[in-house]
């Protein structure tokens, strides 16, 4: 083989490399970057929890200091326990809406 053969082969060898570096550098890009989006929105839900579990821990706290412990302890039976008084008629919304 003369020395512009080897040359060649060895030109094509390194450009075919090139272009698999290449190829593989953008599926890595592209992985990474639908990863981050998928962690973006993981960390949207959490917050919205962190949101609604600071909402329900600020109304817990007004209820502690502007109610009475009967109504606390009431409303605590009412809502968790789902006690009602003698004769009562409670309605449940089975709709959805």
């Amino acid at each position: 083989m003369s020395a512009r053969t080897k040359t060649k082969n060895k030109s094509v060898l390194l450009r075919i490399l090139i272009v698999a570096f290449c190829a593989y550098m953008l599926v890595s890009i592209y992985s990474l970057i639908t990863e981050l989006s998928d962690s973006k929105n993981a960390l949207a839900e959490i917050k919205t929890e962190i949101d609604a579990t600071a909402s329900r821990i600020e109304e817990s706290k007004n209820l502690l200091e502007n109610s009475a412990e009967e109504e606390l302890v009431e409303k605590a039976a009412r809502e968790k326990l789902d006690y009602v008084y003698p004769n009562e008629q409670v309605f449940v919304d089975i709709s959805g809406n």
